[in-house]
């Protein structure tokens, strides 16, 4: 809402996105502004394909770094640079990528990015990651304002609208202490193992259990909908299970008998999707597989008895 939208301008969205990263957008239509959704190509995103819908009325693109439903991972500097060749600025919803796959910011000019820290940054909800781009703070107007807004916040008998030079004009209020005191020790976690802007060691280990699942699930006949190129890939394996659908089964059910023994799995898009962490090992792949060898027909699917390892419940 505080971009300076003209009635006429177009936002580029992609339609197969988390909800948060699609309303937005069309609540933008009020405004006259157009909201363009681009339907996902059957071989997955390319630049070329996010930005065929953009005409010379687009002022924004608004991607997911990581689709929630498939998985697939974009070339963010390539879509950055495509996009601004174009005089477009780039949006970057980074939820289900920051944490585990480095991005310097200093050298890929994103534009707007942010991310709920819940996710790959293993934080609590309610604390997350604002990234306004410098030279945009003048561009944006602040929308929920207050005494933390402006450069002198704690005079409070100084009633002067003078905004923060940062981006905490956009932080009105309180902070949320409590959420930010538990993403601080995420951060700090992550970083200690190896999270960084130009680090690779968190995303190798990440990618390399989806490897070993991609592997041990193979024998089962399912379907997988997640890109097998690891520079397309992720820490989310999404995939179908043909033959149960097939005989009438409910991927609901599979998920509901499968946290039954204590293994977390989730249903997004008509797709099973598992996202596995660097802390994952085989041993968590091993009782997914347990799991999911059960399941031999909607009627008969009766989850092994499994006991979680040292006792604890994961």
């Amino acid at each position: 809402e505080g971009y300076p939208w003209q009635a006429g301008d177009q936002v580029v969205y992609l339609t197969d996105e988390f909800p948060s990263n699609v309303y937005p957008w069309l609540n933008l239509a009020s405004r006259g502004v157009e909201p363009v959704g681009v339907d996902r190509p059957s071989e997955g995103w390319s630049v070329e394909a996010i930005l065929s819908a953009c005409t010379p009325k687009t002022r924004l693109v608004a991607v997911s770094w990581v689709g929630y439903a498939t998985g697939e991972r974009i070339d963010v500097a390539a879509l950055v640079e495509a996009a601004h060749a174009r005089g477009i600025e780039v949006f970057l919803d980074a939820i289900q990528g920051l944490g585990v796959f480095p991005l310097d910011v200093s050298s890929v000019p994103v534009d707007y990015l942010a991310a709920d820290g819940h996710k790959w940054l293993l934080g609590p909800e309610g604390a997350g990651i604002l990234y306004i781009r410098r030279q945009h703070l003048q561009k944006l107007r602040p929308m929920l304002v207050g005494w933390h807004s402006v450069e002198h916040a704690h005079d409070f008998s100084r009633l002067d609208w003078r905004p923060r030079p940062t981006a905490a004009r956009y932080e009105g209020g309180s902070w949320n202490m409590a959420g930010l005191l538990g993403l601080t020790a995420s951060l700090e976690l992550l970083t200690a193992c190896g999270a960084g802007p130009n680090d690779h060691r968190l995303a190798d280990r990440v990618l390399t259990v989806t490897d070993w699942a991609r592997e041990a699930l193979q024998p089962l006949g399912v379907r997988f909908v997640s890109p097998p190129e690891r520079a397309r890939s992720s820490g989310i394996l999404a995939f179908d299970l043909p033959a149960f659908e097939r005989s009438g089964g409910d991927l609901a059910t599979v998920r509901r008998r499968a946290v039954q023994a204590g293994v977390l799995l989730s249903v997004r898009g008509g797709h099973l999707r598992i996202s596995p962490h660097a802390y994952n090992d085989r041993s968590d792949i091993d009782r997914l597989i347990d799991v999911l060898s059960s399941v031999e027909s909607p009627s008969g699917m009766s989850p092994p008895t499994i006991s979680p390892p040292n006792g604890r419940a994961r």
